[in-house]
């Protein structure tokens, strides 16, 4: 689409090809941290089903195990929450420790919230404290900066959305200009000085493009 909107050419395709990589990293990160905001809602929601099982008499490995039951029951077999969880329910059967267990969850995960719960629950876990109380209120701390973060992504919504359509925009007039005037945009798509100035402003768009996504992207 860049080659044929802003070039015309086929050649030009081929120079920008290996651009397609960058491109695939940036769309990769970017499902990444989707994916990684999405399992740090459903932890919350995970550790607030631990505490109520812990409440209920349960042991604590017990907890996680009815934990992972509520989960399945509340996202469904496939969710990343679930899926830990089922992990979690494995390990456990193995006669892993629970802690250790939840601080490897924190380790690949690479979620702040996670790894800081792994470290109280095994600071708790080793000196023998209240694990209903500890659990509460590690709860009680992720939710919190989980409302926060809702009401930032409330509030960038719109934002990204507005974001999207301008990164539209461009290729829009162009197109529109070269169906209804192209005689009009002829000399951008010939000679040094036309493609010199459709380079400018292919740059000018992806660094627009680039500073806007770093913007949109707010980390709690």
């Amino acid at each position: 689409m860049i080659a044929y909107v802003f070039y015309r050419s086929f050649m030009a395709f081929l120079i920008l090809l290996p651009g397609s990589i960058p491109y695939v990293r940036f769309r990769t990160d970017q499902m990444r941290r989707d994916s990684k905001r999405v399992l740090a809602m459903q932890f919350r929601e995970s550790i607030l089903a631990v505490s109520t099982a812990l409440n209920a008499g349960y042991s604590v490995e017990n907890a996680f195990i009815e934990a992972y039951h509520d989960m399945k029951e509340m996202y469904g077999i496939d969710a990343p929450i679930t899926e830990e969880y089922h992990r979690i329910v494995m390990r456990l059967r193995d006669n892993e420790q629970i802690e250790y267990i939840i601080k490897d969850l924190g380790r690949r995960s690479g979620i702040e919230d996670i790894n800081d719960f792994a470290a109280v629950f095994e600071a708790s876990k080793r000196i023998g404290g209240d694990m209903t109380k500890i659990i509460k209120r590690a709860a009680a701390n992720i939710s919190e900066k989980m409302d926060v973060k809702r009401e930032i992504e409330t509030s960038m919504s719109s934002r990204r959305l507005e974001l999207r359509i301008m990164e539209i925009v461009p290729f829009g007039i162009l197109l529109y200009l070269q169906t209804g005037s192209s005689d009009f945009l002829s000399v951008l798509y010939s000679g040094i000085a036309g493609r010199g100035i459709m380079t400018l402003a292919l740059m000018i768009y992806l660094a627009g493009i680039l500073m806007a996504e770093r913007i949109i992207n707010i980390e709690v």
